[in-house]
């Protein structure tokens, strides 16, 4: 132990006076981070204005003027403030085109007829150049408003088809096609697993940055074995493994303080809530443990340190992409289960999890999809015939 621990620590020592540890570890990552907060850290904070709406509605039609009523309750729905002016049809065309109006709807004549007897009708929508997330908003209630009459007039003719008295029938039209559709307009936050956009930015380069650290202390056995060191290490009474299990230890000790640093410097800097410190610590602790078993695959296959830094960029930058240091990446199937096995995603979702005010017992997933991982690259490493450092 004292063998390993004296080793460790003149490892570490030589790392901490290697100028592109730091860079690696700390400013290139930290200037990553700066940038991308500059370019995306603001996206989410969406200013949402007042609309004006104009509606042309048919007054004798009642169904037209659900249109008008429905959005008319958006005024005041959280954060939206919606107005509405019923005007003709070429005055709402107009006032879209001055940009009194952010939005016209035209409502033709024999609109709620047309919708009773299940036929064809349209409503339409003038949008003004300028406008916004407002208009979506407006739009897709609207949307989803006809999407519910056109579904109530066709529940009433199929049941008119199969034999459903008159007398019953008006009762299912009443219900289908005037009562409107059920809404709640809330603020949305992410869900679980889910970091926002500053948090996913500043955990992204810390685990992406991990990689790329904790190759330091394991690719130094191929540094050592090309200056003389390694040969000199096993001429001594040291056992092979202490060696070994040194590089490793300093990988892992790089890795965990590097990472930690990162995820620090982001919450103060950037304003990302990581939530319960102990789960982010066991995060992390297993994050550095998966990130350095790579390393021992990578130095048994690669001939020179070159070659070792070389597939650390490889392995790092797909691990790192794959599970979105940089942006979210969406699949399905098979390669959505792949991608749940990178360790990178691991940490991502589980610092969700604890942004999200998940504890230690919520995080078993993550836990144990990066110490899977890293136990399969050392069973791994085990089985690949060694042509590097120790061969």
């Amino acid at each position: 132990m004292r063998q390993l621990l004296t080793l460790t620590a003149s490892d570490l020592r030589q790392r901490i006076r290697d100028r592109s540890v730091i860079i690696f570890a700390l400013v290139v990552p930290m200037a990553l981070m700066t940038v991308f907060n500059l370019v995306f850290g603001t996206t989410e904070d969406l200013d949402i204005a007042p609309v004006a709406v104009a509606i042309s509605a048919p007054a004798g039609d009642d169904l037209a003027q659900v249109v008008t009523a429905v959005v008319r309750d958006l005024d005041g729905a959280d954060e939206l403030v919606v107005t509405v002016e019923a005007v003709d049809e070429a005055t709402g065309r107009r006032q879209v085109e001055d940009g009194d109006a952010a939005i016209a709807l035209i409502v033709p004549a024999g609109f709620g007829a047309a919708v009773r007897a299940g036929e064809a009708v349209t409503v339409e929508a003038v949008r003004g150049d300028e406008a916004g997330i407002e208009a979506d908003i407006v739009l897709s209630v609207v949307d989803g408003l006809l999407g519910e009459l056109a579904s109530g007039a066709v529940t009433a003719r199929a049941a008119l088809a199969e034999g459903v008295s008159h007398d019953e029938l008006g009762a299912v039209v009443e219900q289908a096609t005037t009562g409107g559709p059920a809404y709640d307009l809330t603020r949305g936050r992410a869900s679980d697993e889910q970091l926002e956009a500053g948090a996913s930015l500043v955990a992204g380069q810390a685990g992406l940055f991990l990689l790329f650290t904790v190759s330091f202390g394991v690719a130094g056995l191929l540094v050592d074995r090309e200056s003389g060191a390694l040969a000199r290490l096993r001429s001594m009474p040291i056992p092979g493994w202490v060696v070994v299990a040194s590089k490793a230890l300093v990988s892992f000790v790089l890795g965990v303080v590097a990472t930690g640093v990162l995820l620090a410097l982001g919450s103060a800097l950037f304003d990302a809530d990581f939530g319960s410190l102990p789960a982010v610590v066991v995060l992390v602790l297993c994050a550095s443990a998966a990130g350095t078993s790579v390393m021992f695959l990578i130095v048994r296959v690669a001939r020179t340190s070159e070659q070792a830094s070389i597939a650390t960029s490889i392995v790092a930058l797909v691990l790192g992409i794959g599970g979105g240091a940089f942006f979210p990446v969406s699949a399905t199937g098979l390669l959505s289960r792949v991608i749940d096995l990178n360790p990178v995603a691991a940490l991502l979702r589980g610092l969700g999890t604890t942004s999200g005010g998940g504890g230690l017992a919520d995080i078993g997933v993550p836990v144990a999809i990066m110490l899977g991982f890293g136990a399969l690259m050392l069973a791994a490493s085990r089985l690949v015939p060694d042509r590097g450092a120790l061969s």
